[in-house]
């Protein structure tokens, strides 16, 4: 088995478990290839020898694997997403710190989760992205989001006008200190933290949610993915921000910003016993009552 690892670094409490997590994939006899950033960082502070075939820099040369192992936490997965990009290398998440939605493997379950994963006991889910365009290459070829895409103002000032549009037809325009516009699987992420609804990863939908809206008349809309936002933004100081999951961009005003469905997906390992369900009540307390 060809497996790929990358990560950021992390916490001396995670050490010895990123130790026993590479011990296990070598004792399996997987082939790996690390991260060479991680790489380093596992020579010269953790202090582990990792025995690597290849080591890989970006997506241009990530070799063919049949896995990649994304060790620290959502942030760290959502940079592995990058990595793998249209590649269909299925993600395992791995937990190096608290709370994880994405990478839900925690610590205290590595063995027993890498012995099944190495067994093939898992199922494979596709994980919906968006793509943004524009007339400028702002983001580069790393134009989509498995989280969302935030559009909002640079600083304290006064609110942005965001004009939407659904399929060519007039929706509404935000007076707000933001739009958010959320997958299915970044419902739990920014867009839940101002009162978005939770979705199932497998619903086909978008979620556009405002930051902060002027008109509190103004609720999360849940849309097919299928269709087509534009947004054009108004701002005061003549700029503002877009960010897709943790990259951002300043742009100008007036910059017509197209939303569509990314025309490829994100395959993640699901375990036996885990599912959307299972992470709804152990990582947002789902149900959760002292009574009980």
């Amino acid at each position: 088995m060809r497996i790929a690892v990358y990560g950021k670094q992390f916490g001396e409490g995670f050490f010895s478990y990123c130790s026993i997590l590479l011990k296990h994939l070598n004792d399996a006899g997987a082939e790996l290839f690390i991260h060479r950033s991680f790489y380093d960082f596992l020579v010269k502070q953790v202090g582990l020898k990792p025995g690597c075939c290849e080591l890989f820099s970006d997506f241009h040369d990530l070799p063919d694997c049949d896995l990649l192992f994304s060790i620290g936490g959502d942030g760290t997965f959502l940079d592995a997403v990058t990595m793998v990009r249209d590649r269909h290398i299925p993600i395992v998440g791995v937990n190096s710190g608290r709370l994880g939605f994405l990478a839900d493997i925690s610590k205290e379950e590595l063995p027993l989760a890498v012995a099944e994963i190495i067994a093939g006991k898992y199922i494979v889910r596709e994980l919906d992205l968006l793509k943004l365009e524009t007339s400028i290459p702002c983001f580069g070829d790393l134009d989509f989001a498995l989280n969302e895409l935030a559009v909002q103002k640079r600083d304290s000032s006064s609110m942005i006008t965001i004009h939407a549009y659904l399929n060519n037809e007039f929706l509404n325009s935000y007076w707000a200190d933001g739009l958010i516009v959320s997958t299915a699987t970044g419902s739990t992420a920014y867009s839940l933290s101002v009162g978005g609804p939770i979705m199932h990863p497998a619903s086909r939908s978008f979620i556009i949610n405002p930051i902060a809206p002027h008109n509190l008349t103004v609720r999360p809309l849940v849309v097919p993915s299928d269709f087509e936002l534009r947004l054009k933004v108004e701002a005061r100081g003549g700029k503002f921000l877009a960010s897709l999951d943790s990259r951002s961009c300043i742009l100008d005003e007036g910059l017509e910003l197209k939303v569509s469905k990314a025309d490829f997906s994100v395959p993640v390992i699901e375990r036996p016993g885990k599912s959307f369900y299972t992470t709804l009540r152990s990582k947002l307390m789902w149900g959760a009552d002292k009574r009980n």
